[in-house]
């Protein structure tokens, strides 16, 4: 099986449950001044909503086979015939999945050894205007993480700094990929600082944390 990031695939299947328990809201409202008119209008929409909700959890059900297939044949180390569900959920299927099947494509691509197409794919999705902010700023941290080593870092660090905001979810994440861009670059003691203001920062993930110690002390931090 194509290694796969355990952070990104948890957000996945946080986001598939997510999407299997989301209420449906009410298509129409009561109007009308006369008891007919206002009798007709709400056996009307009960009929439409009930057609309507069919249809889409209908949908949805198909939505979560194909991707349930994908990340079956991944496992499978069948990374093209992957690929080739994943395009179809993201070009078909309803905007929840066809989201999912793009992060999990570029998630593919990456695990294939695929850098550039992967690099691609995370880049589309962090400059799709449609998509949550929250979602175009991990996708910009996957792109990050896969240039890490080959890409241009005052470009890499460009896209990062909107992510650096104490607000940001990411923050953490965006100031490690930072220091160890410094670090690549030989400027030891931009790292060194990094690195230590995150493992003495009480707000980050152990993990981050625990990761940031470890690289201060071998710079001499």
């Amino acid at each position: 099986m194509a290694d796969r990031d355990p952070e990104q695939d948890n957000l996945f299947k946080e986001i598939d449950e997510e999407l299997r328990q989301e209420q449906y809201a009410s298509l129409w409202k009561k109007y009308g001044n006369y008891i007919i008119g206002l009798i007709v209008v709400l056996v009307g929409s009960v009929a439409a909503f009930q057609g309507w909700k069919a249809y889409d959890q209908n949908r949805r059900a198909d939505d979560s086979a194909l991707y349930a297939s994908a990340l079956k044949a991944d496992a499978n180390n069948k990374s093209e015939e992957a690929l080739s569900i994943l395009t179809k959920l993201q070009t078909e299927g309803t905007e929840g999945y066809a989201l999912l099947a793009r992060f999990n494509k570029a998630a593919v691509l990456a695990g294939k050894g695929d850098t550039a197409a992967a690099t691609t794919e995370y880049t589309a999705i962090a400059a799709d205007q449609s998509i949550d902010q929250l979602y175009r700023d991990l996708a910009t941290v996957f792109s990050a993480l896969q240039e890490l080593d080959k890409g241009d870092p005052s470009a890499i660090n460009g896209r990062l700094q909107p992510l650096l905001s104490t607000s940001n979810p990411f923050r953490h994440t965006a100031k490690e990929i930072s220091a160890l861009l410094a670090h690549r670059q030989g400027k030891v003691e931009d790292a060194k600082k990094l690195f230590r203001e995150l493992a003495d920062d009480v707000t980050a993930p152990g993990g981050v944390r625990a990761r940031a110690a470890e690289m201060s002390a071998i710079l001499g931090g």
